[in-house]
């Protein structure tokens, strides 16, 4: 199989979907690997060094499409690279379909085979290509909560840990799943005063054991929302029901009992978003301001910290790529429910039922 990596074209992303490793171990398998010309250096990863494993460098993004059996990117596919999509290829990168229709019409257009890696499952209802991404968002919501508080950047001009003889920042966490334990535990470690919400009362069980003693866990329902929207400087969505649209906990009427110049880093916001007001943002332009509330909203949080995000997500998808183009999609997924769980669409057909079902679409599974 030809395995092509053509460079992101998503503003401020910073990732390449595989390291030169990755080029090793393919062709070890048997398979050609095309790299665009420049594709790694946001990740400080050379053309030298992908040549030096033996894949063949390639001027542009059309050239990698037109030859190639399997895309691996890192982001979705945007609407410039939609027309060089053609039947019968693979995708396997972050699709996030639940977030647009315009993108799920496209793929289902093409004919082309979307394996995403935000539903490839794995045991007790995990999301092992998620997971890494979740972790790098989860710490740096913390991380960019903490700028925007800073009063030239809009916020309250709050200090996240507080000094002596002065409060820390209230931080209210909505969702206690990867990203949310993630953010909680940086904000710990900044001696700020966490609140984690969530439905599911085992994990908030497992929360309490874990967590310092700055970290409180509460059951989450409307009122408690909306009492802990008084109480925050910094909120955090993080809410995730996998390949399905977010639910939207905090409306905008919601903002008005929220403290002026307080901060929400919604990162959801690659599944629409769990607050009303939600809209994507980018890095370069991150953050708006709606009744008082400033809004982060950047839709590819892990791309900022390039190096990092890069070698955790080629980690874990690698395997995965050597699975797909060794047997081809359909035979790989036969034997494995993981990634029957991750092919989203199929030859003009959703597979993935919490897409069709956020869109009102037909599902067809791909076992038919």
């Amino acid at each position: 199989m030809i395995v092509g990596v053509p460079k992101e074209i998503k503003k401020d992303e910073y990732r390449i979907a595989m390291l030169p490793v990755g080029v090793h171990e393919l062709r070890n398998h048997g398979h050609e690997v095309l790299i665009q010309k420049s594709a790694g250096l946001g990740s400080g990863l050379t053309d030298e060094q992908y040549a030096a494993e033996g894949a063949e460098l390639v001027d542009s993004a059309k050239e990698i499409f037109d030859r190639s059996d399997m895309i691996v990117k890192v982001k979705e596919p945007l609407p410039a690279e939609w027309p060089l999509i053609r039947e019968g290829q693979i995708l396997f990168t972050y699709f996030h379909f639940a977030a647009s229709r315009e993108l799920t019409e496209a793929m289902l257009k093409s004919g082309s085979t979307s394996v995403a890696y935000e539903t490839l499952s794995g045991p007790n209802g995990s999301l092992p290509l998620l997971t890494p991404m979740s972790e790098v968002a989860g710490r740096l919501s913390i991380q960019e909560g903490a700028r925007f508080l800073e009063r030239p950047q809009m916020g309250r001009g709050i200090l996240l840990g507080g000094v002596p003889g002065v409060a820390p920042a209230h931080i209210t966490i909505i969702g206690g799943g990867v990203v949310g334990t993630n953010a909680a535990k940086i904000a710990a470690g900044f001696q700020a005063d966490v609140a984690i919400l969530d439905v599911n009362m085992d994990r908030l069980r497992y929360l309490d054991d874990i967590m310092p003693a700055n970290v409180n866990v509460l059951f989450s329902d409307r009122n408690t929302i909306r009492e802990e929207l008084v109480l925050a400087d910094l909120v955090i969505g993080a809410v995730l029901i996998p390949g399905a649209k977010s639910p939207s906990l905090i409306s905008r009427e919601d903002l008005k009992i929220m403290k002026a110049g307080s901060v929400i880093v919604d990162v959801a916001v690659d599944q629409g978003g769990c607050v009303e007001t939600t809209r994507p943002t980018t890095h370069s332009d991150p953050v708006f301001v709606i009744e008082d509330v400033v809004h982060y909203c950047v839709a590819n949080m892990p791309g900022a910290v390039g190096r990092t995000s890069t070698f955790a997500l080629c980690n874990v998808t690698l395997p995965w790529a050597i699975k797909i183009a060794n047997g081809g999609v359909l035979s790989a997924a036969s034997n494995s429910k993981p990634l029957q769980d991750a092919v989203n669409i199929h030859a003009g057909k959703v597979t993935y039922e919490p897409v069709a079902q956020t869109f009102d679409m037909d599902f067809t599974p791909l076992s038919a």
